[in-house]
Formats: structure tokens, sequence, C-alpha cells
């Protein structure tokens, strides 16, 4: 009994070591020779200073920005410490009253919005949004910072990312990545 005994703990702190500290700090090795971008977080840096993650959607309010999808995440949305959806059903009055509300910001009916602006993703934290959704935006955008469309077209062009290996995912745009792009433009003095 003693032996089997013996032989349970020396297993169980083999197996501890092993998958509970060896394991854990190769992978976390690899990742950081592999993929160290990720492996951090897909922080994004402008002079030095961190403004968000590549994979974390910012609550973009002002017209001269381009707006994410609505998000259910904490109080305010768009807490990351609280990432969830709404739960709402399709037959929700309160995401009836949302949308609506949502709609009304953008200045169109419903339906001819892009659904993504009006939807909150599971998460409540989707960083993209379609490329339908940016190319919405744009005459608002355009107008906001007094610069032709095409110009604020070509931007958002220049963000759209195709799906992975051409199947994987949808067109999308990230809207942090576009609107330090709109800075950028507009700090270089050729909106």
């Amino acid at each position: 009994m003693l032996n089997h005994l013996r032989a349970s703990l020396v297993l169980v702190a083999a197996f501890t070591v092993l998958t509970g500290l060896a394991y854990p700090l190769a992978i976390t090795g690899i990742g950081q020779a592999v993929f160290p971008s990720q492996a951090n977080g897909s922080v994004i840096e402008r002079n030095g200073q961190v403004v968000g993650s590549a994979l974390i959607a910012q609550g973009f309010s002002k017209p001269e920005y381009f707006w994410p999808r609505p998000s259910a995440a904490g109080e305010h949305g768009f807490d990351a410490r609280a990432s969830s959806g709404s739960n709402f059903g399709p037959t929700a009055q309160a995401l009836a009253d949302r949308i609506g509300t949502d709609a009304a910001r953008y200045g169109a009916p419903a339906g001819q919005i892009p659904p993504d602006l009006l939807t909150a993703s599971a998460s409540g934290l989707d960083p993209e949004i379609s490329a339908a959704g940016a190319r919405f935006q744009v005459a608002r955008v355009a107008a906001s910072r007094g610069w032709p469309e095409a110009r604020v077209s070509a931007l958002v062009e220049q963000a759209v990312e195709t799906p992975f290996l051409g199947i994987f995912g949808e067109t999308r745009v990230n809207v942090l990545r576009l609107n330090l792009a709109l800075d950028a433009a507009a700090a270089s003095g050729k909106p």
C-alpha cells in the first residue's frame, strides 16, 4: 500500500512540474520567439505610447472617427474586463429600441445601415466592422473633417482586410487602425 501511495505522489509531483511549469514555460517561450506581437496582445503603439490593441474594440463616438459595432461589455460598453453580449433576442423590445437609437445616430433608417453597425458581437468587443460598414460612414467622417470623400474612401480601401487564405472570415476593417490612419493623414497635412 505504501509503495502505491509513494508512486502516486511521485507521479502527481512529476506531472505537476511537467504540465504546470515546463509546458507553459515552453509554449510561452515559443510564442514570444515566433509570434511576439500576438503573444503580447497585438498592442498598437504611436510615438512610444500604447493606444490600444488590434484585438479589442474601443468606443469611438466623435463624428470625425469611424464608429465600431455597439458594445454590451460593461455598464457603458467597451469594457474588456466585462466581455459579454447583451443576450437580447430578435424579439426583445430593448434590442429594437437600441437599434432605433443607433439608426437615428447614423441618420438613416435601420434597413439602409449595414447590420454590423447596429448589432453587437457576442463578446461586445469586436475590433472590426465590415467593409460595407466602413464605407457607409465615409460621408459623415469626411464632412466632419472637412475632407473630400475620395480621400477618406481611399483610407478605408487601404484598411480593408480580406479573408485569411481567401476563404476564412469576412472582408473587414479594423476600426482602431483606420482611425489612427485618419489621424496620421491629418497630421501629415494631406487630407
